[in-house]
Order: C-alpha cells, then sequence, then structure tokens
C-alpha cells in the first residue's frame, strides 16, 4: 500500500488534490481511498487530507500517520505544523515553493532522504500562470507524478479533465504539465550532476 498525506491551507485545494490523486491511481488500475481531515473549517486554516493507493482493496479508514508520501501545498506550515511527522525515510516529498532547501530551513532534514526523493516546485506560481488562481493543487499531481515515477502523467491529465470540464480543466492540465517537466528537468540534473 501506497500512502499520501497531503497539508496545505483551506482554500488550497488540499482535498481536491486527494480526491484528484485517487482518480489517477483508479485509471491505472489501482484501488484507491482519499479522505479529507479538518480542523477549524476556514479559508487559510491547516487542512490534511490522505489518498491511500493499492492493488487490493483498502479496508484501512484511519489517518495517515506513516505516510510513503508527502505533497506540502503551503510552505508557511513547514515550521507551525509537524508536517514531516511520520514520514518513512525512504519516502518522497514535494514542496509547493520558489525557494530551496536551505532558504526554507529544512536542508538539514531532506538530507535524511534518498536526494532525489524530496523536490520543490512552484506550483502556486503555475496555477497563477495556467489558471489565473493561485490554487496549486493540480500542478503538484504533476510534479507528483514526475517525483515517484509510477504514476503516468496522462491519468493525472485525465482525472483533472473529469473533475474539471472546458477551460478550467485544461488549464489545470496546462499547470500539471509543466509542474510534471520542471521535476524531470531537476531530477536529470541532479542524476547529472551525482555521475
Amino acid at each position: 500500500m501506497f500512502e499520501v498525506r497531503i497539508h496545505g491551507r483551506g482554500g488550497q485545494g488540499v482535498v481536491t488534490a486527494a480526491e484528484l490523486l485517487s482518480i489517477a491511481a483508479f485509471l491505472q488500475g489501482k484501488r484507491a481511498q482519499a479522505f479529507p481531515s479538518f480542523g477549524s473549517e476556514r479559508m487559510g486554516a491547516p487542512v490534511v487530507s490522505y489518498c491511500r493507493i493499492d492493488d487490493k482493496e483498502i479496508r484501512l479508514r484511519e489517518p495517515i500517520l506513516e505516510p510513503d508520501a508527502l505533497i506540502i501545498q503551503d510552505p508557511t506550515l513547514l515550521h507551525s505544523v509537524d508536517v514531516f511527522s511520520g514520514v518513512k525515510t525512504d519516502g518522497f516529498i514535494l514542496i509547493n515553493s520558489t525557494r530551496g532547501f536551505q532558504e526554507l530551513g529544512i536542508a538539514d532534514l531532506v538530507r535524511r532522504f534518498p536526494p532525489h526523493h524530496v523536490r520543490e516546485v512552484a506550483a502556486t506560481d503555475l496555477a497563477s500562470k495556467h489558471v489565473g488562481r493561485p490554487v496549486p493543487n493540480a500542478a503538484l499531481l504533476g510534479g507528483f507524478a514526475a517525483i515517484i515515477g509510477w504514476l503516468d502523467l496522462s491519468s493525472v491529465e485525465q482525472a483533472i479533465s473529469q473533475k474539471f470540464p472546458g477551460a478550467v480543466g485544461r488549464a489545470n492540465v496546462a499547470a500539471a504539465r509543466e509542474a510534471y517537466e520542471l521535476v524531470q528537468a531537476a531530477e536529470g540534473k541532479a542524476h547529472a550532476a551525482a555521475n
């Protein structure tokens, strides 16, 4: 089972991100489950959502305490909420940010993970560029597909198009595609530097 925890703030599409991820996995023949966890339900409040993906039926219903992957939609949560709690040492981490890990104050923490498992992508900027709104969820899912390697970008694009038909869907697909390409390019540079 592959478990993903998504951290963000109300209004950033955190719940929708988990739903889209589950749909993309389902389109690839997987079983998937997505559900949110709310504190105070207001715009800007911290929100967590979860997604489980497996080849067989999923019977668990509790929050994910030891995720295989984290998607952090709002970097302001890095030092106010324990977003890294329980993440597996070989886990994947994708952070929505224009700043590097040193500038974010998490360089020492991310060194504990395999280098190609931790990336940042400017998802809010991509959403603003393509969608006209600072909602980073679709862009982050494109970047997430690139970082984990087994989720097809085409499945993410199809999930987005099903949820948001028309121009809004096409704009979100464009944001996801550009994020995917940016993360892939960063992976390529990191691989070249290591060799």
